[in-house]
């Protein structure tokens, strides 16, 4: 349980001040734990931003399922919709996951974190579209929104939606 907490602490620090920025010092006044307990979960700032983003990985899949209709068109809908709620509340800046190659493009766990994160998103878009073929081109629409996001907002949103409606519908 406490490791849960300090993961979702650790989480809102990197999303509210990015991760060059924050010191671990900063982490652990965020973390709301010692020193010591923070690196006995985490024993470096790599190992807490893998810990962050898997615990967003986690919210935001959830946050993607819930309430989804049973129709594959309108699941899909539904998950652009959740996605407009996500970069509102959650992201208004861009991809967390994104953010963190750019901050640490080296670094072989972060970048497995979030190759991982995309590919289930990926899997995600085949499953509840009920069309694997189409799986990547929906998942290059939700980058798009994630990536256009602080630029056009929900216009991002609609125009992704338009076309993975008529996507699904001409490609039946």
């Amino acid at each position: 349980m406490l490791k849960q907490q300090i993961t979702a602490r650790l989480e809102l620090a990197f999303s509210l001040q990015g991760f060059a920025e924050p010191s671990v010092a900063q982490l652990k006044d965020a973390s709301g734990v010692s020193l010591r307990t923070l690196y006995k979960y985490y024993p470096s700032k790599e190992a807490m931003i893998v810990g962050a983003l898997a615990h967003r990985h986690q919210r935001y899949l959830d946050y993607l399922l819930l309430n989804v209709p049973t129709s594959p068109v309108d699941s899909v809908v539904h998950m652009f919709e959740r996605l407009e709620r996500w970069m509102e509340e959650f992201a208004p800046h861009g991809c967390l996951s994104i953010s963190a190659i750019a901050a640490f493009p080296e670094n072989l766990q972060i970048t497995d974190a979030v190759h991982q994160h995309k590919q289930q998103v990926r899997e995600l878009f085949a499953e509840q579209s009920g069309r694997a073929d189409l799986a990547t081109a929906l998942f290059l629409l939700h980058e798009g929104v994630s990536s256009a996001w602080p630029v056009l907002g929900n216009t991002a949103v609609l125009s992704a939606q338009q076309t993975a409606t008529q996507l699904l519908q001409v490609t039946k």
